[in-house]
């Protein structure tokens, strides 16, 4: 029954002719095929449902987020909101203009300046490797699969355009909000947002 739900939605989604914009801030995005599209569902007895596309990877970006700040959590507990806030920013995730306002301090963890001080913040005198290390075996422990990885070409193209990103930090780092080397940093949060999942893992 489940099984056939997803086909029928699969088979719907093929005749779908709006199918929105891929996004090609980072070029190498903007090679993803748009008609693709997946689906999966896991059951509470540990089934696996799956159509279309899903077994597909594509790098989670902004989804990685959440395991950063999780260990920034674990690590730090409420200190890690010294160095950042808890309020939505009502500003598009990559502005810098909330940041002027604020004297440097991003508003919340999700949006690339928060991204980027967690990521300055879990850091702790290490090198890129070390956290880079320990990220993707927190998702490998979260996902119980040790086959996901850094899609490199992803992060590659991202460390290629890094200018925005790139003035968030170093705006940050002027009014003392990060601690450790921009371009390591950076290193490490772009190779954050490049793992790669499917929809089945």
């Amino acid at each position: 029954m489940m099984q056939q739900i997803l086909d029928d939605i699969a088979a719907q989604m093929t005749i779908e002719t709006e199918r929105g914009k891929v996004a090609d801030y980072i070029p190498q995005l903007a090679h993803v095929d748009p008609n693709q599209f997946g689906i999966a569902v896991a059951t509470p007895d540990g089934q696996v449902y799956s159509a279309g596309d899903a077994s597909t990877l594509f790098s989670i970006q902004s989804i990685s987020k959440v395991f950063t700040l999780t260990i920034g959590l674990s690590k730090l507990g409420s200190t890690l909101w010294n160095h950042v806030g808890r309020e939505p920013s009502g500003d598009p995730f990559n502005s810098i203009t909330i940041l002027e306002y604020e004297s440097g301090r991003p508003r919340n963890p999700f949006i690339n300046a928060g991204a980027i001080a967690v990521v300055d913040a879990i850091t702790m005198g290490r090198e890129p490797k070390e956290i880079l290390d320990e990220i993707i075996q927190f998702v490998h422990f979260i996902a119980d699969d040790e086959s996901i990885c850094f899609d490199y070409k992803v992060a590659r193209s991202e460390i290629d355009h890094e200018d925005r990103n790139a003035a968030l930090a170093h705006f940050m780092k002027s009014f003392g909000h990060l601690q450790h080397d921009v371009d390591k940093i950076l290193n490490t949060y772009f190779h954050q947002c490049s793992i790669a999942i499917s929809c089945e893992l």
